[in-house]
């Protein structure tokens, strides 16, 4: 996030798209409910689904799925012809508006409702909300970045941000609501295919020859590869052995069939979980670690916290912490890895992360820091780029939209988007262990609008076949208005009926996220 979670209550306006918010981050829902409730913020969702923040909105726009950097455009289009934008800040802390102009204003209301069926009066409406807002926060989340468009969509809403000169002020910015609890941590660490901590380019000589300094070896200055580029790369068989750590790519990885396959030609499958997952099944060794409440360290929540973990409870059996597994198997291996504690892993972290290197375990002791941190008597960073961005100026991107990989067809009728429920955490490792969490989500549901349910003679509760170019599955319906016609939506938490079976594994060409949100799908009758 740009800024903070707080701000969050205390802004003019929030917009939220691509984030089921009050189910997948219900704390943060919480505080987008009662600044709307008790501080009069203004509040636009811009959705394909009812979902519940859509009882809050002043507006709710419901785009086709995958038409988000039509609808962007277009609500630039109407700011930008309507003279509502920050000309004094784009004028001196941007560059790129001219080619921005030229690119949006094709996109006009009326062209923008014939792509997303967006009503062109309320793209109007909604643009004049937000460029006049004093401040105007905008959150997202997964709906808008697992499209082959993704990449697009958050660069397009980083250009409305800037446009209104929303960037460097408390209160607005652009905020991704991250998935799981230390995503940004593992991404400040270096777990992306292409960088060192503080996302320093291991392609950049001078970073990588500090790193080797550090770690005293060899780095190579290529990049590595994203999860579906790992499972493809096994299929060919340019890669022998995966390392899973925490993560269950046969519940959550698209076109399920296809990863087991490659996953099965590997000459050698670890993985490293808390429970024996459907991934962990596969594996030829599992090494179980130890949960959050079993072990000490940190972890950076999704406004750049960095927060202290405590161990409360001894791990069970021959259960350790996923560092001390690390480390005897380095060691095995022949690069010796001597820490003795988190605390000392965290010591060398902060020598190497500039946003880190004012953060110490002794300062976390009473509450978490948000990097940049730079020294040990800054405070941390509320919000970024206040004064000026990181590359100097602010780029605005010129993008045209671009249709998803998969349309419908007479073959396939209708449009499948995932996503999760508030009582189940991801592919349901924990949460489906946990009695309360069952008995209010036992089974997964397909909802389907009703005038789609009297189309193909589906009724409440009965089992359905849906079924894509990469697989079928069975599910049990519940018709709800909340699933615009022509789609249905399922949840991935269950592997009775693993949705991502279904799921397209085309690629955002940057960001090589799949297209989960949109698949082309027949419905039948089981």
């Amino acid at each position: 996030m740009t800024n903070s979670i707080d701000e969050l209550e205390f802004t003019d306006l929030i917009l939220a798209t691509g984030t089921n918010t009050t189910e997948n981050h219900p704390v943060i829902g919480i505080k987008v409910k009662r600044a709307v409730r008790q501080q009069g913020t203004k509040l636009i969702v811009i959705d394909p689904r009812e979902i519940d923040l859509v009882k809050y909105a002043d507006i709710w726009l419901r785009q086709k799925p995958g038409t988000d950097v039509a609808v962007f455009n277009g609500l630039m289009n109407v700011i930008i012809s309507e003279n509502l934008y920050a000309k004094e800040y784009v004028a001196e802390r941007t560059e790129g508006f001219d080619a921005l102009k030229a690119t949006v204003a094709k996109y006009t209301p009326e062209y923008v409702e014939k792509i997303s069926g967006v009503p062109s009066e309320d793209l109007k409406k909604a643009a004049r909300m937000y460029a006049q807002a004093k401040r105007a926060s905008i959150i997202y989340a997964m709906g808008l970045t697992q499209h082959i468009s993704g990449t697009d969509n958050v660069k397009t809403i980083a250009n409305i941000s800037m446009l209104c000169g929303n960037i460097g002020i408390e209160g607005g910015g652009v905020n991704p609501l991250r998935g799981q609890n230390n995503v940004q941590g593992a991404c400040d660490m270096g777990g992306l295919p292409n960088v060192f901590p503080a996302y320093q380019q291991v392609a950049n000589e001078d970073a990588r020859k500090k790193f080797e300094t550090v770690w005293n070896a060899p780095l190579s200055g290529k990049p590595g590869l994203t999860v579906v580029e790992m499972m493809n790369a096994a299929g060919r068989g340019d890669i022998k052995a995966i390392y899973i750590m925490g993560e269950n790519p046969l519940l959550s990885d698209p076109d399920l069939h296809h990863v087991k396959k490659e996953l099965q030609k590997l000459d050698l499958l670890i993985v490293q979980d808390i429970f024996l997952t459907e991934t962990a099944e596969l594996a030829d060794v599992v090494l179980p670690s130890a949960s959050f409440a079993e072990k000490d360290g940190t972890f950076t929540n999704t406004e750049r916290r960095v927060q202290r973990i405590r161990k409360i409870v001894d791990a069970p059996g021959e259960a350790k912490a996923d560092w001390e597994i690390i480390c005897g198997l380095s060691t095995q291996m022949g690069y010796p890895m001597k820490y003795a504690s988190a605390k000392e892993i965290f010591e060398e972290i902060v020598t190497v992360t500039p946003s880190y290197a004012g953060i110490s375990y002794k300062r976390l002791d009473n509450e978490g820091l948000q990097w940049p941190c730079p020294t040990a008597e800054h405070d941390g960073t509320k919000f970024l780029h206040k004064d000026r961005f990181s590359r100097g100026l602010g780029l605005f991107h010129a993008i045209e939209y671009i249709p998803p990989n998969e349309l419908t067809d007479k073959e396939y009728p209708l449009i499948l988007s995932t996503g999760r429920v508030l009582y189940h955490y991801h592919t349901g490792t924990m949460t489906r262990r946990s009695l309360g969490p069952n008995e209010r989500c036992p089974e997964s549901l397909m909802e389907i609008n009703p005038a789609d349910a009297v189309k193909f003679g589906i009724n409440e509760d009965q089992m359905v076949k849906v079924t894509s170019r990469r697989g079928t599955v069975e599910a049990k319906a519940h018709i709800t208005e909340k699933s615009p016609q022509g789609t249905i939506f399922m949840n991935f938490h269950f592997a009775e009926a693993a949705v991502n079976l279904l799921t397209n594994p085309a690629l955002d060409p940057t960001g090589k996220i799949p297209e989960y949100k949109v698949c082309a799908v027949k419905l039948e009758a089981a």
